[in-house]
């Protein structure tokens, strides 16, 4: 039985910021405290910089614009990147050898959402202990600095130029393109003006999709979370494959040229088979409470190490660091590389698959096929207040009686939403019918109890 509790800040989630725009906290006036308070933070290991980039969605040049005059008026210098993929900011962060990096997105969510998350001088996510910080200070008025004090801001020309070259630079020089036709769905989010011409330099004939970004068509009928699009066109197009990238680009989930969809898990399992099948591959795999069984048998039954965190990059990353490890991810997509770069990184993870695709000398199709995945279904019952698992015997009763009848071959998960007043139920087992009424029974419990 797994059962996770959640850790509440006032306003930080599982990454970052994030809500409907104009509803408080994403409005500019929160965005030009939460850019002083930043900025005090900061100021306080040393005059810095700080970078800030966004995806395309219109209300992110508003908050652009509130987040600089907040930390120029707490006497930090800013670097304005535009639109770019959440994991170029974190690249760009440490190449500029910059304080931190802040990114205005709300990844794979509707235009009318946005948000805020921050990442490291290293080009990680925020620690808590930074965050709580930054919510002290967000708690006190602004104080501005004196006027010789105040920040400068300036405009990074050749960002997407730089974060171009770094991609291309995960690709060995001994490997080319050349001769596969590729869609590229960006989902009309950051990607939109760099993942084509990654792979166009490459060598690979590419048709673009979702590369007309108006600021209100981010992650709209298509992209990672929307894939049908992409198998369409895969399938029309005779391509070898497509790759769907989310609205800030930090994951993906590609289609095989049987329009079949690849998901997360399966994305993963290929490039840990493929290092290994290179000598290349340090220590285990990283996944998390939601990574299909199936994954874990093959990783286990290929001698390759496997453990799980609770859902969320940062935590995946966590257990990288702690175990010096490499290689991790998330179903949905969001994969770490961490010998290439510090976050997940969608474009660099799909030059990584097709990586596996040359080196195994087999198409995607075939690949995909090493792992058999185990149904899950997932439900979702609200819950306003904090989850915590010891209140509840009842369901805690429930989950033991549901993996009674799994009989060992099957998973159950409750999980707070980092995102949502809700909590995801989770069965996993061997048969669809099964683990939908599973989930379903479960579910009831649970909401007679927390709803």
């Amino acid at each position: 039985m797994t059962i996770q509790s959640s850790m509440m800040k006032r306003y930080f989630g599982t990454d970052g910021i994030r809500g409907s725009v104009g509803t408080p906290p994403i409005t500019p006036e929160f965005m030009l405290k939460l850019g002083w308070a930043a900025g005090k933070v900061f100021s306080k290991y040393g005059r810095g910089r700080i970078l800030i980039g966004k995806d395309t969605r219109v209300s992110g040049y508003m908050f652009e614009s509130a987040l600089e005059a907040g930390l120029a008026s707490a006497g930090v210098d800013v670097l304005l990147l535009g639109p770019m993929p959440t994991p170029a900011i974190a690249y760009l962060t440490r190449t500029f050898k910059a304080q931190a990096g802040i990114v205005i997105s709300a990844s794979h969510n509707p235009y009318y959402d946005n948000g805020v998350k921050f990442f490291s001088s290293k080009g990680e996510k925020l620690d808590d202990l930074l965050e709580v910080e930054i919510e002290e200070e967000l708690n006190k008025s602004i104080s501005m600095v004196g006027s010789r004090e105040i920040g400068k801001v300036s405009r990074v020309a050749d960002a997407a130029g730089r974060y171009i070259e770094f991609c291309k630079s995960c690709f060995p020089t001994s490997y080319s393109l050349t001769g596969f036709k590729i869609v590229v769905d960006c989902a009309h989010g950051a990607t939109y003006h760099i993942a084509p011409n990654v792979f166009k330099e490459l060598g690979a004939e590419v048709i673009e999709m979702g590369t007309r970004p108006d600021g209100f068509n981010i992650n709209e009928n298509l992209g990672s979370t929307s894939p049908s699009e992409l198998v369409n066109e895969v399938i029309r197009s005779k391509a070898d494959f497509g790759i769907a990238f989310d609205g800030d680009g930090d994951r993906m989930i590609m289609v095989d040229d049987y329009g079949e969809v690849v998901d997360g898990d399966e994305l993963l399992l290929i490039i840990a088979l493929s290092r290994k099948l290179a000598g290349q591959m340090v220590g285990g795999v990283v996944g998390t409470q939601m990574s299909n069984l199936g994954l874990e048998e093959v990783l286990l039954a290929s001698g390759i190490p496997f453990i799980r965190a609770p859902v969320g990059d940062r935590h995946v990353l966590a257990e990288l660091l702690l175990n010096q490890w490499e290689l991790g991810g998330e179903s949905s997509g969001h994969i770490l590389c961490l010998d290439l770069t510090s976050t997940g990184d969608g474009i660099v993870s799909a030059l990584q698959v097709i990586r596996g695709m040359l080196l195994g000398e087999k198409p995607l199709h075939q690949l995909k096929k090493a792992m058999i995945k185990y149904p899950q279904h997932t439900v979702n019952v609200g819950c306003k207040e904090r989850f915590v698992p010891e209140n509840y015997p009842k369901i805690s009763a429930a989950v033991r009686e549901t993996e009674r009848q799994l009989n060992g071959k099957g998973r159950v998960l409750l999980r707070p939403s980092g995102t949502e007043s809700v909590l995801r139920i989770m069965v996993e087992g061997k048969s669809h019918l099964e683990v939908e009424k599973l989930a379903s029974d479960l579910a009831e419990v649970v909401e007679e109890s927390v709803g």
